[in-house]
C-alpha cells in the first residue's frame, strides 16, 4: 500500500479524467465506430460505440482486451486493470435484472409505506442524534439541512446495512458488453478502474447493487468522481465504510444540484378537481422523467385561488403541483429543494419519501 503523500503525487501526475471522452479513445484505437468519431461529436461518439458493440459478434474476453487498451491509455496502472480483468466472466444475473420489466407500479402510498417505514424513521432519529456533531460539522460546510443527509443514507442502503454484493468491475463488465447501454456502462467501467487505481477502495471490497451503484451513498461511479470527498483527510473516498466520507459526499452531491438550507422541499395538499393538462408548463427539462409529470410553479396563494390547499405550512416560494393520481384528491406541492432530490434520483416518488423521512427524523420522539 502506498502512502498517503506518495498516492496523492501519483494522482497528481496523472492528468487523467475517464468520461465518454476515454470511451472515444477505446473506439478509435479499436476501430468500434467510425462514424462517432468522423463526426467528433460526443453524441456521436456514443452511438458509435453502442452501434460498435452492439453487433452481437464480439466475445467477453475480446472486449475487456479493447477496454485495457483504453485504460492503460489513459493513465491507469496495467497492474490494476490485470488484477481486476482477472478470471472475469459475465454475470448472467445482472443481464436479467436489466431486462426485468416491472409487472405492476406501485401508487404514492404504496411506496412510501414500504420505503419510509417506521423502523426507518425511528433508526433515522438514533443516528440523527448519535452523530449530530459530524453531521452539523458537514452540514455547515455544505450549506445543507443535516436531516436530509440521514434520509438518503437510510433510504439508500438502509443506514449503511444493504450496499449490495455484486462486483462492481463484474457487473459494470458485464453491461458494457451487453447491447443496450453500452457506452454509458463501458465508460462507467473505465471510471470504476480509476477508482481502484486511486486505491480508494480494496478491489475484495469494491461491490454494490447490480447495476453499478456502490457504497452507502450508492454512487455510480462517475458520480463518485464528480461529487466523494475524503473527509477526514485519510487519502481515500471511502463512501464503503468511513461514515465521514459518506455523509460529505451526500452532502457535496446536493450542494452542487443547488441545495439552500432551509428552503425545504414542499409537503402534501388537497384539492377537489385540478385541470392539470391546463397547468403543465410550456417547456419541460428533458433531462429528468419526473418533471413531464409536473404542473408550471406557481404561488401559494394561487394554488389557494384554484382551491389546492397545502397540508403543512410551507416556506413562501413558487411550486409545482406533481400530477395526482387517478381519481385522488391529494397530491403533492413541491418547489424548493425538491429539484435537488431529483438530481439523486429522478422520480417523484423517492423524492418525496427523501422529503418525508427527513421531517420524520428531525421530529423529536
Amino acid at each position: 500500500m502506498k502512502s498517503i503523500m506518495g498516492l496523492m503525487q501519483h494522482r497528481l501526475a496523472r492528468v487523467f479524467c475517464v468520461s465518454l471522452a476515454a470511451v472515444m479513445v477505446l473506439m478509435i484505437s479499436q476501430g468500434w465506430a467510425a462514424n462517432g468519431a468522423a463526426n467528433g461529436a460526443a453524441n456521436g461518439a456514443a452511438n458509435g460505440a453502442a452501434n460498435g458493440v452492439a453487433d452481437g459478434t464480439e466475445s467477453f474476453d475480446d472486449y475487456l482486451v479493447k477496454v485495457r487498451s483504453a485504460a492503460i491509455g489513459n493513465g491507469i496502472a496495467s497492474e490494476t486493470v490485470d488484477a481486476a480483468f482477472r478470471g472475469l466472466t459475465r454475470d448472467e444475473r445482472v443481464i436479467g435484472y436489466d431486462r426485468k420489466q416491472p409487472e405492476f407500479v406501485q401508487t404514492f402510498d404504496e411506496y412510501l409505506t414500504a420505503r419510509v417505514t417506521n423502523f426507518r424513521k425511528q433508526e433515522g432519529r438514533k443516528l440523527f442524534k448519535l452523530h449530530q456533531p459530524l453531521l452539523d460539522e458537514i452540514a455547515g460546510l455544505y450549506g445543507v439541512d443535516p436531516e436530509y443527509i440521514v434520509a438518503f443514507w437510510g433510504l439508500e442502503t438502509s443506514f449503511g446495512r444493504y450496499q449490495g454484493k455484486y462486483s462492481i468491475i463484474r457487473s459494470l463488465a458485464t453491461l458494457g458488453h451487453d447491447q443496450r447501454r453500452a457506452a454509458f456502462f463501458t465508460a462507467e467501467l473505465l471510471k470504476a478502474l480509476q477508482i481502484l487505481d486511486e486505491q480508494h477502495v480494496a478491489p475484495e471490497a469494491f461491490v454494490g447493487a447490480w447495476a453499478g451503484a456502490m457504497g452507502q451513498s450508492q454512487f455510480m461511479p462517475s458520480s463518485f468522481l464528480r461529487f466523494a470527498v475524503d473527509h477526514d483527510g485519510d487519502g481515500r473516498k471511502d463512501i464503503w465504510s468511513n461514515k465521514a466520507d459518506v455523509f460529505a459526499s451526500i452532502a457535496n452531491y446536493l450542494n452542487k444540484a443547488g441545495w439552500k438550507r432551509g428552503a425545504g422541499w414542499g409537503g402534501p395538499a388537497s384539492f377537489n378537481t385540478v385541470d392539470f393538462v391546463s397547468l403543465k408548463p410550456l417547456n419541460i427539462d428533458p433531462s429528468c422523467r419526473a418533471l413531464k409529470h409536473h404542473s408550471r410553479k406557481m404561488s401559494i396563494s394561487n394554488w389557494k385561488d384554484l382551491g389546492v390547499v397545502p397540508g403543512v405550512q410551507l416556506v413562501e416560494q413558487s411550486y409545482a403541483l406533481v400530477s395526482p393520481e387517478a381519481g385522488a384528491s391529494s397530491g403533492y406541492l413541491v418547489g424548493g429543494n425538491y429539484r435537488a432530490i431529483l438530481n439523486y434520483n429522478c422520480a417523484d416518488k423517492y423524492a418525496v419519501s427523501v422529503g418525508l423521512m427527513s421531517e420524520a427524523i428531525a421530529t423529536p420522539d
